[in-house]
């Protein structure tokens, strides 16, 4: 079978580690593990992150990614892979070790089959296609431990999601948006805020303007922001509490700016928590599974490439780290798997 694995000798000179293609044998299923025959994989900027060599635990030889959606061999089942390991339902953190796959001792997706614990597997929602169904493991689970495990969303309450257009904030918002909450979005591109409106966020504000916050108020009235979802971190975190609730809490799954985050004495007197969150365990995954099943939601998908090669994956990676996307980027291994 074909696989892309990590290798130490980059292709590109921003990268510390490259990618080959490489024809390997079939897995052998261990104990109860079952074969997954993969029909889609899609990227997250996890991916461009370990090549460049910013990832914790990187190890050569591991083959990439932790999205996909395949067929399990001996049921013939369209199915979902949960993207962790070591997490089964402790809602504080994991019991064990956390892995994410796309890196060893794990399995990466960039396979064309994979041996899997079947309680890892979770049945694909029939209305999602093979590369909506792609995109939604790593991101999706991220965002619904973020906004239900993490900040307590109830239907009615008023939420920021920050920098709008990445996989995780997308489904924060459609997820948020299912379960009635309002939501409002931040931007640098007033495209992303539109797009973000027409699939059910009440407004948005450019956060690169320096008024971006009174802009916020204006939008708000006499409401305030019960959480704030977060993927950025940054300067932006010592303006928050002006604009939320007492009780509110920030949710924050990563701190893409590089600067850090503040949480200065206005946020302890108005009992506003800030709580760290990495990814989910498997409950909340088949939990996300069943949200996405019930609601019927459709992930977003900006860039699909055929064929599992070096030249789809390589592109794959170059309009990630362009970060101007809207929706997740997917890799069919199959061409009939490209229907959206």
């Amino acid at each position: 079978m074909l696989a892309v694995t990590l290798t130490s000798q980059p292709l590109l000179p921003e990268h510390k580690y490259g990618l080959q293609l490489i024809q390997t044998d079939s897995p052998q299923p261990k104990n109860r593990e079952v074969v997954v025959n993969i029909v889609a994989a899609a990227l997250n900027h996890r991916d461009v992150w370990i090549l460049k060599g910013m990832y914790p635990g990187i190890k050569v030889d591991s083959v990439l990614c932790s999205d996909a959606v395949g067929v399990q061999v001996s049921t013939g089942q369209r199915v979902l892979l949960n993207p962790g390991r070591g997490w089964d339902k402790d809602e504080r953190a994991p019991e064990d070790t956390l892995y994410i796959l796309g890196l060893l001792p794990c399995i990466g997706t960039l396979a064309e089959s994979v041996a899997v614990d079947p309680l890892d597997l979770v049945p694909c929602p029939a209305h999602l296609s093979d590369i909506e169904a792609a995109a939604l493991p790593l991101a999706g689970l991220t965002a619904y431990r973020a906004l239900f495990t993490k900040a307590n969303i109830r239907q009615g309450e008023h939420i920021l999601i920050t920098g709008i257009g990445g996989g995780v904030a997308l489904f924060a918002l459609q997820f948020a948006v299912a379960m009635g909450a309002h939501v409002y979005v931040t931007s640098s591109k007033q495209e992303k805020i539109q797009r973000a409106i027409a699939l059910g966020a009440k407004g948005g504000v450019d956060y690169t303007q320096d008024n971006h916050v009174e802009q916020l108020k204006d939008l708000l009235q006499s409401h305030r922001f019960s959480a704030v979802i977060d993927g950025a971190g940054g300067p932006l975190h010592s303006q928050y509490h002006r604009l939320m609730r007492s009780g509110g809490i920030i949710a924050n799954y990563g701190q893409t700016l590089g600067t850090g985050i503040t949480y200065a004495m206005s946020y302890v007197m108005k009992n506003i928590e800030i709580k760290g969150t990495t990814l989910g365990s498997r409950q909340e995954f088949m939990d996300m599974v069943r949200l996405v099943d019930i609601y019927r939601i459709q992930p977003i998908v900006s860039d699909v490439f055929n064929g599992l090669s070096l030249e789809s994956v390589y592109q794959a990676v170059s309009l990630l780290s362009q970060g101007d996307k809207f929706g997740k980027v997917v890799i069919a291994f199959d061409t009939s798997a490209h229907k959206l």
